[in-house]
């Protein structure tokens, strides 16, 4: 990955889940579509300050603003942020074995994710 990369995953696996409080507050719910929605515009005002550039930002918010959309994903950075977000949410809501290997075959692609998820969850 480059330099460049490794940024943009790193500020999207932080802020990705960032919409939440707004969804929660405006919609009542929790729900991906509604964190996809009011995620992007908190993250800009985020990092505003920070020294990144527009294209960086722009990236770092298509993938919090897109991150429940597989369809949509479209490189390395965005497919890191998926399959990290799937190992978390396995664990927080004790998703079981045959559907761990569900979402294994269907959205992992990374060779490293792939050795996580079946080290976490498939090795019995």
């Amino acid at each position: 990955l480059s330099d460049d990369e490794i940024l943009i995953i790193e500020i999207a696996a932080i802020l990705h889940d960032i919409g939440i409080v707004e969804a929660e507050r405006k919609y009542n719910s929790c729900s991906g579509h509604y964190q996809e929605i009011e995620g992007p515009p908190v993250a800009r005002e985020l990092l505003s300050d920070l020294e990144i550039n527009a294209e960086q930002l722009d990236r770092i918010c298509h993938i919090i603003g897109n991150h429940h959309s597989y369809q949509k994903i479209d490189g390395i950075d965005f497919q890191i942020i998926v399959e990290a977000d799937f190992l978390v949410n396995i664990f927080e809501e004790e998703i079981s074995g045959s559907a761990v290997k569900s979402i294994r075959e269907k959205y992992f692609k990374t060779k490293t994710g792939i050795e996580i998820i079946e080290e976490m969850y498939l090795r019995f």
